[in-house]
C-alpha cells in the first residue's frame, strides 16, 4: 500500500526516544527485535485497536487483543492480532521505507483496513464459522491449502475489493475476511456500492444475516495468547529484511519478451534512439507509481519486475521508438499484466497481505 493519508507518529517526544532510534542505519540493523522492547501501549496503533474493539462491541462480536510481531497475522489459536513492529516507531518506519518501499499499515485508515481484515479472521475461528455449510457453499472450504501465488481476474465482480492486490481471491479465507472487513467498515453502504455485484453482494448479504445470528453469544475462542511476539523474536532487523527481500525476489523469466519486443523497436533505423533498458530506468518512478495506483501491488515487487523486464530490453537490444507518454503507458500495461499473473499468496495461513 501506499502510505498517503497522512502518518501518525505524534505519540513519541524527543525526550522518550529508545536509544537505538539515533543509531544509523547499518548499526540499526544489527538489533535484534527482541531488544527493541517495543509495545502497542502508548502508540497511535493503541488507539487503532481501541477503535475496532468499539465496532466489534456494536455488533455484539468478541473483542480483540493485539501485540508487536514481525507482520501482520491472526492465529487460529486466540482471538488476537500480531501489528508488525515498524508501525511502532517513526524510526523503524523510515528503515521499512529504505528496505522495501512502502510502510504497509502506515496510516489511520491502512491500519483499520488491516486490522478490520484480521478481525474477519478472529470471528471465523472463534465461531469456527467455516463449519458451516453454507459458509463453505458461500467462500469454500477454509481447509483448502494456501497457494505460493494466486491469479486473480481483476474484472471479478464476485468479490468484494477492500485491501488491494484483489486478495479476496487468494483463498476462501481471505474472501470471508475481506468481506467481513467491509461489512464491518462504518460509513460504507455497502448494498448500494455492490448493488450491480451480484456475486459479492450475496456474500455481503450472507455476512449480514450470519453477524446477526451470532450477535451477542459466547466464543468459543477466548484465550489471550501471544503467538511471535516481538520480545521473543531473536533475529536482527537485517536477517527479517534478507529474508523479507528474498520472498519478492524475480527470477529470469522470459515470457514477456514478445512484449517488449512490441512496445520497443529493435529495428536498425533506431538505432539512434535511446535504448528500451535506459528509458525504462529513467521513468521507473513514474511507472511503478501509475501501477501501483492501479493494481495495489507491492511496490517492491513492482520495482523488481521493472528491473527484470530493464534487463531483458537490453538483452533484446530494444530501442525506445515512439513517443514517451505512450511508451510509458504500454509499460503500466505490461507491468500490472505481469503483477497480476503472479501475486504471491501468504506464507503463513493468517497472514493479512
Amino acid at each position: 500500500m501506499g502510505d498517503s493519508g497522512g502518518t501518525l507518529w505524534s505519540m513519541s517526544t524527543k525526550s522518550r526516544q529508545p536509544w537505538w532510534s539515533f543509531l544509523p542505519d547499518d548499526e540499526l540493523l544489527q538489533m535484534r527485535l527482541k531488544d527493541l522492547n517495543l509495545s502497542i501501549e502508548g502508540t497511535w496503533l493503541q488507539a487503532c485497536v481501541k477503535t475496532l474493539n468499539g465496532e466489534l462491541k456494536r455488533r455484539g462480536l468478541v473483542q480483540a487483543h493485539a501485540w508487536i510481531s514481525d507482520e501482520w497475522f491472526s492465529p487460529d489459536t486466540t482471538p488476537g492480532i500480531a501489528v508488525p513492529f515498524y508501525l511502532a516507531h517513526p524510526r523503524l518506519a523510515r528503515l521499512e521505507r529504505k528496505m522495501f518501499k512502502d510502510v504497509e499499515g502506515g496510516t489511520e485508515r491502512q491500519a483499520m483496513q488491516i486490522l478490520r481484515h484480521e478481525a474477519g479472521h478472529i470471528v471465523q475461528h472463534a465461531y469456527a464459522l467455516h463449519r458451516r455449510r453454507k459458509w463453505q457453499d458461500t467462500f469454500g472450504r477454509s481447509s483448502t491449502a494456501y497457494p505460493e501465488s494466486y491469479r486473480p481476474n481483476p474484472n471479478s465482480r464476485n468479490f468484494v475489493q477492500h485491501l488491494p492486490r484483489w486478495y479476496a481471491q487468494s483463498h476462501p479465507d481471505e474472501d470471508f475476511a475481506e468481506t467481513f472487513a467491509l461489512w464491518l467498515s462504518p460509513r460504507v453502504n455497502w448494498r448500494q456500492r455492490y448493488a450491480e455485484w451480484p456475486g459479492a453482494l450475496a456474500k455481503l448479504e450472507y455476512v449480514d444475516t450470519l453477524m446477526g445470528e451470532i450477535a451477542g453469544t459466547k466464543a468459543g475462542l477466548t484465550r489471550r495468547l501471544e503467538v511471535d511476539p516481538a520480545h521473543r523474536l531473536n533475529r536482527t532487523l537485517a536477517e527479517h529484511y534478507e529474508q523479507k527481500l528474498a520472498w519478492y525476489a524475480v527470477d529470469t523469466d522470459t515470457r514477456y519478451d514478445r512484449d517488449l519486443q512490441r512496445i520497443f523497436s529493435a529495428d536498425p533505423r533506431h538505432a539512434h534512439r535511446p535504448t528500451a533498458s535506459s528509458f525504462i530506468r529513467s521513468n521507473r518512478t513514474r511507472i511503478r507509481e501509475a501501477a501501483w495506483r492501479i493494481s495495489g501491488a507491492y511496490q517492491l515487487a513492482l520495482d523488481n519486475t521493472i528491473d527484470l523486464l530493464a534487463s531483458r530490453a537490453r538483452a533484446l537490444k530494444l530501442r525506445s521508438a515512439g513517443r514517451e507518454h505512450e511508451l510509458r503507458n504500454a509499460m503500466v500495461r505490461l507491468l500490472n499484466n505481469k503483477v497480476v499473473h503472479q501475486l504471491h499468496a501468504s506464507r503463513r495461513q493468517w497472514f493479512a497481505v
